[in-house]
């Protein structure tokens, strides 16, 4: 074998990966990323949460001159959608910050090798550019952090044009006159979203008989109600068995989920949208002795060693959420351990939130999965209706629900539908993580007026003394 080259070898650029990577070289560790993409930052900056959150903001502003504008007093005629402009100005958006990881490698001297990365036995991992020939590069260890992709539907082909993926969805040239999402997740809700607002008609197809599973059950209710009123049409309990597609659009095949008769559905566009899955293929795992289960994540420990010596995992492709700041996060710990050093993640603090209007944003456990648990809790819940903010700015949608135990009165969980709630939410995750109490929230001095005034009551009526409701 030649000369050892790296210390670290990442295998994929997205969060993950990238930071990992920074994280090693921080460390003074000699590291290569290898990233099939041209860019980095993986499908969270490339076709996943940037450029989404981007066409979100464009189709907020979108609606509010639209619809809103003239509440406030602000009369607006005229209103039209540049749409070709819109996707510049994502497209921008997502140009700006790979750049941006660009220079961070150079300036952390972390070398960025272009192409698709096989294992190819221990330390060793060799590199298949797009085009000319393969590299081989030798490590003490290697992590991969290869990210996830769209999860397939028997019967549904994608072709990213008349049936697409979210990342079809970031790239329609035109608004369809109807589109339906195949599943009602996350991602699936916030394109909703952006089309919806921009003209679409939106039917979301469901499999189970709610949105958002995993959400809190009666959060998830409130947010439905309040997505159809905005117009977003719910099937729940049916299934998608075909998709048909021609020159005029699609027609989807639709069963209940529970058996009945078969129906057909026609439309311009369907988002397919029902989760995603690991990412592995090509690294040669089985041959690295790098062991998956039945779903096809890599086992991992607690250290995030897989079960091939010198090999960690990160992110996506191991269990736990898909997020891509619980890839951040155990990116830096991971570093960190393969340093020498001592890591750890709490993963009842890490948040999740969806970026639709209102947000809805939520950390450590739901109503349901304490009840299963058998833990005893109590409830604090305050609307936006009665904060002064939320009536200020006519941003009265939605509440703020706190869950804490019972006899030690710790926070065990948080949910907030309302505007800003993705940034609301991080007051709560610090409590969680400092094994805070919902008595803590409570006796911190909130600016008013302010949205966060609601978390502080959410945290009285645990105990039963809001002060404004």
């Amino acid at each position: 074998m030649s000369e050892i080259e790296y210390d670290l070898v990442v295998i994929g650029g997205g969060p993950g990966g990238y930071v990992a990577a920074i994280r090693a070289a921080q460390l003074g560790m000699k590291v290569a990323c290898v990233e099939k993409r041209v860019t980095l930052g993986g499908t969270c900056l490339n076709v996943g949460c940037i450029p989404s959150k981007a066409l979100l903001n464009s189709s907020e502003k979108f609606e509010e001159a639209q619809h809103e504008l003239a509440d406030h007093g602000v009369s607006v005629s005229g209103v039209k959608l540049d749409l070709k402009k819109m996707m510049a100005r994502k497209d921008k958006v997502v140009a700006d910050l790979t750049g941006g990881i660009a220079f961070l490698f150079k300036k952390n001297k972390i070398d960025h090798i272009i192409g698709s990365g096989t294992i190819e036995g221990p330390g060793v991992v060799k590199v298949k550019p797009a085009k000319g020939k393969a590299r081989t590069l030798t490590t003490e260890d290697i992590l991969i952090a290869t990210g996830s992709e769209s999860a397939p539907l028997p019967g549904v082909e994608v072709d990213e044009k008349k049936i697409v993926t979210s990342t079809g969805a970031l790239e329609l040239t035109k608004v369809p006159k109807h589109l339906v999402v195949i599943g009602a997740g996350y991602i699936g809700l916030e394109m909703a979203s952006v089309w919806g607002r921009l003209g679409a008609k939106v039917t979301c197809v469901e499999f189970l008989n709610r949105i958002t599973p995993g959400m809190d059950g009666e959060v998830a209710k409130h947010f439905q109600r309040i997505l159809q009123k905005q117009g977003i049409e719910f099937r729940l309990g049916t299934k998608v068995t075909g998709a048909a597609t021609n020159r005029a659009g699609v027609t989807l095949s639709l069963e209940p989920a529970k058996g009945g008769d078969a129906e057909t559905l026609k439309c311009d566009v369907v988002l397919l949208s029902i989760g995603r899955r690991p990412y592995t293929e090509g690294l040669g795992l089985k041959a690295a002795g790098v062991e998956t289960d039945e779903r096809g994540f890599i086992k991992i420990d607690e250290h995030f060693r897989t079960t091939a010596s010198g090999i960690y995992a990160i992110g996506d492709c191991v269990p736990g959420p898909m997020l891509a700041h619980k890839a951040e996060d155990e990116g830096v710990v991971c570093a960190e351990i393969i340093a020498g050093q001592s890591g750890h993640i709490n993963y009842d603090a890490i948040p999740g939130v969806v970026y639709t209007w209102p947000e809805v944003a939520a950390v450590g456990k739901t109503e349901e999965a304490l009840k299963e648990a058998g833990v005893e809790y109590r409830i604090g819940k305050f609307p936006f209706t009665a904060n002064s903010r939320a009536r200020a700015n006519d941003l009265t949608d939605g509440f703020v629900k706190i869950l804490a135990d019972t006899k030690t009165d710790a926070v065990l969980g948080a949910h907030i539908i309302g505007a800003d709630a993705g940034n609301l939410i991080h007051e709560v995750v610090a409590v969680i993580e400092f094994g805070g109490a919902a008595e803590d929230i409570a006796r911190i001095c909130h600016a008013h007026p302010t949205l966060n005034e609601a978390v502080k009551e959410a945290a009285l009526a645990v105990d039963g003394r809001p002060i404004h409701m």
